[in-house]
């Protein structure tokens, strides 16, 4: 059966009605993006990968593709057997590979010949980074957005996730960004996505949203951990109606400490993350709160933290940043409890919506 090819902007148009979308390059340049709900068939893997382009240049190009070929051949048949075999014959899949060349065309070309009806990403990843690039550049702009504004630990996490558990549009971009947002914000044992990985997850989400119904997300700054918001997006972002978030001063340290328990399970861990602000605070002052919390008093510290460092700065960046922030659409309190939760939720969603 010929093999279609498809313009990236037409693929990514219609990328559900594939039965799979195929990643042919290696497990490494996987890792760093790829396609939403894409699967992983290395045509050669990172070894293999380093392996041939050596050959290539210190032999000759066709010393080189000869290795090439067996390698490619053997990865191929394997993934055949794993898992091609229980296939119909009517399963249409969309390959691609980095530019759309050798390795998702020789993948292709073995599906086409048993009789799949195989699609191939024309340009590969390369042209589908163009187009999120592309799209990034206008992110924001058809949307609407309303925008939790709220004090560090009142909890602006746990309302967006009840909303969308409502029924709401959400965007969290601190769980795309696998961050919470501040220098204790990268929970152990995670990491975050690469910037593109990271803007791939962005457009994904983006695209799906109705343009009819709004859109809430939390205040954010530029970064998120590591990780930079496209500029557009923290525009419309930060032109958006506000919603302010309240919460008591000893509700939001327990809060804090709840979610971050593994800190409170963890102080030196703790210690180590508040280096960061002897910058900003001060050595004396740095070294107080770790003395304390390694003694047993991390409550007191983390109240500390609050009222000395985080609430005056987010009032500062909120102050320059958001433009309604002092003219709120709507004011919700809470107190951490879930009742209060599906109150303050139930709240936004009957005088926003």
């Amino acid at each position: 059966m010929p093999l279609i090819p498809l313009p990236a902007s037409q693929a990514l148009a219609k990328l559900e009605q594939f039965d799979a979308i195929i990643d042919a390059r290696s497990e490494g340049e996987y890792a760093l993006d790829h396609l939403p709900q894409a699967l992983n068939w290395p045509s050669l893997s990172n070894e293999e990968r380093i392996l041939v382009g050596t050959e290539y240049k210190q032999v000759s190009p066709f010393v080189a593709q000869k290795r090439g070929a067996v390698l490619v051949a053997r990865n191929i048949a394997r993934h055949i057997e794993r898992e091609v075999m229980d296939k119909p014959k009517d399963w249409s899949p969309l390959i691609y590979c980095w530019r759309g060349g050798k390795r998702s065309g020789s993948l292709a070309l073995v599906l086409g010949q048993i009789g799949f009806r195989v699609h191939v990403l024309e340009g590969g990843y390369r042209a589908f980074r163009s187009e999120v690039v592309k799209a990034l550049e206008s992110a924001g702009d058809p949307l609407r957005f309303r925008v939790l504004c709220g004090t560090t630990g009142s909890g602006k996490s746990h309302l967006l996730q009840a909303l969308r558990a409502a029924g709401a549009q959400v965007l969290d971009l601190e769980e795309l960004a696998q961050h919470r947002g501040s220098v204790l914000g990268l929970v152990p044992g995670t990491r975050q996505p690469t910037q593109k990985r990271f803007e791939t997850l962005l457009w994904d989400q983006l695209r799906r949203f109705d343009p009819t119904q709004l859109v809430f997300v939390e205040s954010e700054s530029r970064t998120v951990g590591q990780l930079r918001v496209p500029e557009r997006l923290i525009h419309a972002i930060r032109e958006a109606a506000c919603i302010a978030v309240d919460m008591p001063l000893d509700e939001r340290v327990d809060l804090l400490m709840r979610d971050y328990a593994h800190f409170v399970n963890d102080p030196e861990l703790f210690c180590q993350r508040l280096d960061a602000l002897r910058d900003a605070r001060g050595h004396r002052v740095v070294d107080n709160w770790q003395q304390r919390a390694l003694g047993g008093h991390m409550k007191s510290v983390v109240r500390e933290l609050l009222e000395a460092h985080y609430d005056p700065v987010y009032v500062k960046s909120m102050q320059r940043n958001f433009r309604q922030v002092n003219t709120p659409q709507l004011r919700v309190a809470w107190d951490g409890s879930q009742a209060s939760l599906q109150q303050a939720v139930a709240k936004i969603l009957s005088d926003t919506l």
